[in-house]
């Protein structure tokens, strides 16, 4: 799903420049819409719930069993955070959420190499939950250009997210990079499956 998610969101970024325009009343400012499938799933705000003040975003799947996945996010230049330790956070809630969401946050060189990525898939938000508060956080190497982030959600189900912060953090603060947690062993395990 990395790489997956990585090169599609890279695709479908000029495209849905174009659905910003076209919903520019539901989208709220600052944000697109982006994703495998992105056109299955209604996004915009919700001025009848939040997690603090009147308002906050969503993502819905406008369908039942719905493929691929939508994004509302953002993409900001790493010029002033060259070097720095960043921490995305954010509140979610979920209802119904059968295929999987989560915040996530991307770290890209100018060649839209990925230098860090969190999508939160392996700690994902899935069924019916409260507000509750979540931490991506990556390191912006010197030779980063752009900072990508937002919530996604894939397959069934429905999101809101409130009360976003981008900020500078301690070295002493964990990462979440995926790349950076020993997911990967150095032997292969289990080759014969017994």
């Amino acid at each position: 799903m990395k790489k997956s998610f990585v090169a599609l969101l890279n695709v479908t970024f000029i495209l849905s420049l174009v659905v910003v325009a076209e919903n520019s009343d539901k989208i709220p400012d600052g944000w697109y819409p982006a994703g495998s499938n992105y056109n299955e799933y209604e996004m915009g705000i919700d001025r009848t719930i939040s997690q603090s003040g009147q308002a906050c975003a969503y993502i819905k799947s406008k369908k039942s069993n719905t493929d691929g996945f939508g994004t509302l996010m953002q993409s900001i230049s790493a010029e002033n955070y060259f070097g720095k330790r960043l921490q995305l956070s954010g509140y979610i809630k979920s209802e119904n959420v059968e295929g999987w969401s989560g915040m996530w946050m991307r770290i890209d060189a100018e060649s839209n190499e990925s230098l860090g990525f969190d999508n939160m898939q392996d700690r994902a938000i899935q069924g019916t939950t409260d507000w509750n508060k979540y931490e991506i956080v990556l390191d912006v190497p010197l030779n980063s250009n752009t900072i990508l982030f937002g919530v996604l959600l894939g397959g069934d189900g429905k999101v809101w997210f409130d009360n976003f912060e981008l900020k500078e953090v301690d070295k002493n603060v964990p990462i979440t990079d995926i790349r950076e947690r020993g997911d990967r062993s150095t032997e292969p395990k289990n080759l014969d499956f017994e």
